[in-house]
């Protein structure tokens, strides 16, 4: 298993709490990325909205790629993962800042692609935003020109929404291209990630949840790339770590008391202008990303055995969310990831 984390470019992730001390400053993002390298954690994920979805339209947010490059600067090793929504972006000059970014990280930038779903985002930021499948279609034109710049020495390409005539792209990337992630759980975004990306990413879900796309995420991807299976089967989780099950179940109770206000404007974009797999009500959504499904809350012990479950089901990348970050991210560091080893070890040594 690798472990990731959100960045906290919003404040935080709890729709509940005002203030989880976490500013949304780069001077906070910097020090938990670097605190995080300096934890064993292997990747950060860097969500991209212009306005912010948990805190509310009008609270502060970091953009997502200058923040990216300016880290990639003072950071070693950690992978560093930016979203990058189609809509709001040339594909052309997105493929430039992405190996631009790659130089500057020594090749650990890779892309989360997103296909976008707040509508009312877009009408302020002046963002792409259509129907549901033709999102998609976007998407589609998008990465086929990422990949064309990266991988040829000139590229030319005419579509529906994109057309760009003999473009060169130089430098190209450290790695040979940036590895590209997505999620979605709709029959046409399955289709669009199984055929163009690398890695699938998903909200937060059950062990069984998970077990179940995993596997038909399989059987898909061999309909496309039958010689090239996903790299990467990731999802989102918020971890509540106490010392007892009564201390976090305390702390759930009170994250997940439901008080709608501006945290929630993006709400019914999300529910309406998405198709999801499972339904989404106000309890899932006062932690970002379906983040209490995975139920990764409790005692250590509890969360490493949980750990494992997801483990066997076929997961091998957690991009984790907590609050406050820096404390929990270190508790966890110190006491859920040894565990998880030395449980591996007891199962592998009774087997």
């Amino acid at each position: 298993m690798r472990y990731g984390f959100w960045l906290p470019i919003f404040g935080g992730w709890l729709r509940n709490v005002e203030d989880e001390h976490m500013p949304a400053t780069f001077d906070y993002a910097k020090e938990v990325i670097q605190k995080g390298e300096e934890w064993g954690f292997d990747t950060t994920l860097i969500a991209e909205l212009n306005l912010n979805d948990i805190k509310g339209p009008k609270e502060d947010s970091l953009e997502a790629w200058s923040t990216a490059a300016a880290l990639a600067a003072v950071t070693n090793k950690i992978e560093i993962m930016t979203a990058v929504r189609p809509g709001f972006h040339s594909p052309a000059v997105t493929a430039k800042m992405a190996a631009n970014i790659d130089h500057i990280s020594n090749g650990r930038f890779t892309l989360n692609v997103v296909s976008a779903w707040w509508a009312e985002e877009a009408k302020q930021y002046g963002g792409v935003f259509t129907e549901h499948d033709e999102r998609y279609e976007r998407t589609e034109e998008f990465i086929t020109i990422l990949k064309g710049l990266w991988e040829n020495e000139s590229f030319t390409y005419h579509g529906k929404f994109y057309q760009i005539e003999d473009a060169k792209l130089a430098p190209k990337p450290v790695q040979s291209r940036p590895t590209l992630y997505a999620g979605g759980e709709s029959p046409r975004g399955k289709e669009t990630i199984t055929s163009f990306c690398d890695a699938y990413v998903m909200h937060g879900g059950t062990v069984q949840e998970i077990r179940h796309k995993i596997g038909d995420m399989k059987e898909l991807r061999a309909k496309y790339h039958p010689h090239a299976p996903f790299s990467t089967f990731g999802m989102a989780a918020y971890v509540i770590c106490r010392d007892t099950e009564e201390e976090a179940q305390e702390e759930l109770t009170r994250i997940t008391t439901t008080k709608q206000g501006d945290a929630y404007a993006g709400y019914k974009d999300f529910v309406s202008k998405s198709q999801l797999e499972q339904q989404i009500k106000l309890y899932d959504y006062s932690v970002s990303n379906r983040g209490l499904r995975p139920h990764l809350i409790g005692t250590p012990q509890q969360i490493a055995q949980q750990i494992l479950a997801f483990e066997e089901a076929g997961l091998d990348l957690l991009l984790l969310q907590c609050s406050p970050q820096l404390e929990e991210m270190e508790r966890f560091s110190t006491q859920v990831m040894p565990l998880v080893e030395s449980l591996r070890s007891s199962q592998k040594t009774y087997r």
